[in-house]
């Protein structure tokens, strides 16, 4: 059974579909004129400028945070090192090619989110992929969008949202601390109860707290250690792009790669890190407080210039400047030999905080992205049900090793990307529409409030003269 699924893993996430994702991207990059280029500045500032003045049951900012707590987590510490110990130091830049295009794809899933989004039952927001496959390709597609919920349940129920998150918590912990598996089981499995049950708004709040802080411990952590490499950077930056276009030669535990598969690699576990095209953001993307649907797809873009162009990145240069991955050592441990380098006593404490708060927060980002698909699926009494269960998934996650179940995981979450990439490439047109309406607006707004300040301007001077 598992030689029949891993040989589908592998064609799931083989070239078809790695190509699909970054063909869409550059698809994408190219009908909206470079956008994730000249319009990255007013995304960041729109982080926290967002006006919020639309329907929608969390403002621009909470939704970011919670596709960001789905998104920045064991892959970024993990799914870096193995990366770069499959495919060498070239996979980094392959990542950032990745990411750059998957930031237009990111953007087009968060302006379809916001544009074809309903109104559920309880009155709260539904919206991602299902609605707009549905809503935007029409009827006749509905069978995608029934295939792309019954994916996403499975991926929150059986893999990114459960199992795999529970376990590195769990093994962390233990071997950092000492802490028995059936206390810190216990302990997660209170607090994922405790914020899940209260659906997306206590999701949220919780996401909009811990994940800045994340970041900024882990930032911090990781810049510390490049200080301490500081010499060694320029060398490894060259050696970053040297690699992407050259076979990196065998060092020591490192066999050796290809270009091929340094790209493979890369581009693989950049878009394993921060989901462009999978279809999972759009669906938190879509409660946001906006009557813009290019104003969200703007904040929805910065999600993966954060997750890949700067966390993965410094991952990845800590690992190079370190020189540790030319070393036997793989995952998490040739993260921690890094941090060790710089912080010896400290490093595999500081590895675990990261560790727990990327885990801890993918699994309340991933819990509503299942529940948006089970509404979907089975209406809005399915989803308390639906809490229930995963929460009993959590508690049991600890206690279970099942890699069939997470190659199984792997696999639906590369079909969720099929309906996805379809749907953007035939709405490309709806989201060039909508990025010309939203531009050509603020354009209108800027230039009265130019006539306005003029007119002030020589109303006051005149005033002046005759006093």
């Amino acid at each position: 059974m598992m030689d029949v699924l891993n040989s589908i893993n592998g064609f799931v996430w083989g070239p078809p579909l790695l190509i699909l994702l970054v063909g869409t991207g550059i698809l994408l990059t190219l009908r909206l004129g470079l956008l994730q280029v000249f319009k990255l500045p007013t995304a960041l500032k729109l982080i926290f400028t967002a006006r919020n003045s639309g329907n929608g049951d969390i403002n621009s900012f909470k939704a970011l945070c919670t596709a960001l707590a789905a998104t920045v987590g064991t892959g970024n510490i993990v799914g870096v090192a193995t990366a770069i110990k499959a495919g060498g130091p070239g996979a980094l830049f392959w990542m950032w090619m990745a990411a750059f295009f998957g930031m237009a794809t990111k953007y087009a899933e968060g302006v379809l989110a916001v544009k074809y989004r309903t109104t559920d039952a309880n009155g709260n927001m539904s919206g991602g992929p299902m609605q707009y496959i549905e809503q935007g390709l029409g009827k006749k597609y509905k069978p995608l969008a029934v295939l792309f919920s019954v994916f996403g349940v499975m991926v929150a129920c059986l893999g990114s949202g459960t199992f795999t998150q529970v376990n590195a918590i769990v093994e962390i912990t233990q071997v950092s601390t000492g802490l028995p598996i059936v206390y810190s089981a216990a302990i997660l499995t209170v607090l994922v109860a405790v914020v899940t049950i209260g659906g997306l708004s206590s999701i949220a709040k919780v996401a909009s707290k811990i994940v800045p802080l994340m970041a900024v411990i882990y930032m911090a952590t990781t810049a510390a250690v490049l200080l301490f490499f500081a010499d060694q950077i320029p060398a490894a930056i060259s050696l970053i792009i040297s690699s992407a276009f050259n076979p990196t030669a065998a060092a020591g535990g490192f066999l050796g790669a290809t270009v091929m598969l340094a790209m493979r690699s890369g581009i693989a576990r950049g878009i394993f890190s921060n989901e462009a095209g999978l279809g999972s953001a759009p669906i938190v993307a879509a409660a946001a407080k906006t009557k813009w649907p290019a104003e969200q797809g703007l904040v929805s873009m910065t999600g993966t210039f954060i997750d890949t162009i700067i966390i993965c990145t410094m991952t990845g240069l800590v690992l190079v400047v370190s020189g540790v991955w030319t070393g036997s050592l793989n995952g998490a441990a040739m993260t921690e030999a890094a941090f060790a380098m710089a912080f010896p006593a400290t490093a595999k404490y500081l590895l675990m905080v990261g560790l727990v708060l990327f885990a801890f927060t993918t699994i309340l980002g991933w819990n509503y992205y299942g529940e948006r698909c089970i509404e979907y699926l089975f209406g809005t009494k399915s989803i308390m049900p639906y809490r229930v269960v995963f929460i009993a998934l959590v508690a049991s996650g600890a206690f279970l090793k099942l890699e069939t179940i997470w190659v199984l995981a792997d696999i639906v979450n590369g079909l969720m990307a099929l309906p996805n990439l379809i749907a953007l490439i035939g709405l490309s047109g709806v989201v060039v529409a909508e990025t010309k309406a939203y531009f050509a607006h603020w354009a209108k707004v800027t230039e009265r409030k130019k006539s306005i300040e003029t007119a002030s301007s020589l109303a006051m001077k005149e005033a002046t003269q005759e006093i």
